[in-house]
């Protein structure tokens, strides 16, 4: 099949989402791919990947209605067994401030770094919040020049670190 979609829906979390959007996907012979679902500030968000053939929105319409989810559908150019494995890490640590995410991506894209997955949450207090970001992803650069790239950002208050991941495939 190469008729994917991209559906997102994001609604106020409470049990069955789920279990329902896959049911009505499933019930009107659309194909799950890829996915990525989580709770994010009380809110719970989908991402994924669907194929199939016909009208995707009207199969899915009844249960965001139900639900309280907003809905989004995106034709995509893409498919299944494309993945990559990461092979850096990059844990990030500060006193909640903004530019952040904007500063520590920053550095890591002027070294070729590519994010596959990112992470984030605040902690601490509402007086005092920790923002701690875990990111993963792909560089063909150094271990040595990623950590340069971030060096200057622990004057900033960010505790930054690169490590490599050992992927074991097989």
């Amino acid at each position: 099949m190469n008729n994917w979609k991209m559906v997102t829906l994001v609604g106020e979390d409470r049990p069955g989402i789920v279990a329902d959007v896959t049911d009505a996907l499933y019930r009107n012979g659309w194909s799950l791919g890829e996915a990525s679902m989580m709770r994010l500030g009380g809110n719970f968000t989908i991402m994924m990947m669907v194929a199939g053939d016909g009208d995707l929105e009207a199969a899915l319409a009844p249960v965001a209605e139900k639900l309280g989810l907003r809905l989004h559908v995106d034709a995509i150019s893409g498919g299944l067994h494309r993945h990559l494995a990461p092979n850096i890490q990059v844990r990030v640590m500060g006193a909640d401030r903004p530019g952040i995410v904007a500063r520590v991506t920053g550095a890591l894209a002027k070294t070729g770094f590519n994010i596959l997955e990112l992470e984030s949450d605040v902690a601490g207090t509402e007086e005092a919040p920790v923002y701690i970001m875990t990111i993963q992803g792909v560089a063909d650069a150094t271990l040595e020049s990623l950590r340069r790239a971030v060096e200057g950002l622990d004057e900033e208050g960010m505790d930054v670190s690169v490590s490599p991941i050992e992927t074991l495939i097989g």
